[in-house]
């Protein structure tokens, strides 16, 4: 049994569409990051940045924080989405997400979504760099069907949810023939969409 620490926010979404998608038995722990649940010291005893999402899988008797690492041990631990023979690949655009794409889009949402009129030098320095990667994600798109190639990926499942918060970004994902068509494809995905709404709350996939 693995069990989730987990917040809807796309970080947290990642591992709950991963244990979806390999099918794994997972039980949720939520952590209210408003109340501040996540300095708990018993929680900081699993994710000592007292970051979600961590897991504890209770079988194996093992403990991680950290989205990308949790990504990684449960694709080998289910032999799913992440091909031996085209890791160096899968790995580069895991990795783009996290210190990347993941990074300037959250910073994208504190000054545009959650903070505007604070700085106007915040919202147009990550304004444009979310459209650049918005750009970037496209043109890369139209010469490959998923991230690492012709397969989906465990860099799709790490991406996808920050790209669930297009509405967020103000940029339109519409004008992204290449990126809107990986979207689609990913966001009507049983798993995909079972581990959005994985607290049965009724948060369906934002639509393009």
């Amino acid at each position: 049994m693995i069990e989730l620490f987990y917040s809807n926010t796309p970080n947290g979404r990642k591992i709950s569409i991963m244990l979806e998608e390999i099918k794994f038995d997972y039980k949720i722990t939520e952590i209210n990051l408003s109340k501040g649940e996540q300095f708990n010291s018993t929680f900081r005893k699993i994710s000592p940045l007292s970051k979600i999402p961590a897991i504890t899988d209770h079988k194996n008797k093992i403990s991680l924080f950290q989205s990308g690492a949790i990504l990684i041990y449960l694709a080998e631990l289910s032999g799913k989405f992440y091909d031996i023979d085209n890791k160096n690949v899968i790995n580069e655009w895991l990795m783009a997400q996290m210190g990347d794409i993941g990074p300037m889009l959250g910073q994208h949402h504190q000054f545009h979504h959650f903070n505007p009129g604070k700085s106007k030098f915040g919202e147009e320095r990550y304004f444009n760099i979310a459209k650049k990667l918005y750009k970037d994600l496209d043109e890369h798109l139209s010469k490959s069907d998923f991230l690492a190639g012709k397969k989906y990926t465990i860099a799709d499942i790490a991406t996808f949810p920050w790209i669930a918060r297009h509405n967020w970004h103000d940029i339109g994902l519409k004008n992204f023939k290449n990126l809107s068509r990986w979207y689609e494809i990913i966001s009507k995905r049983e798993a995909v969409i079972k581990g959005y709404d994985c607290l049965k709350k009724g948060e369906g996939i934002p639509k393009i």
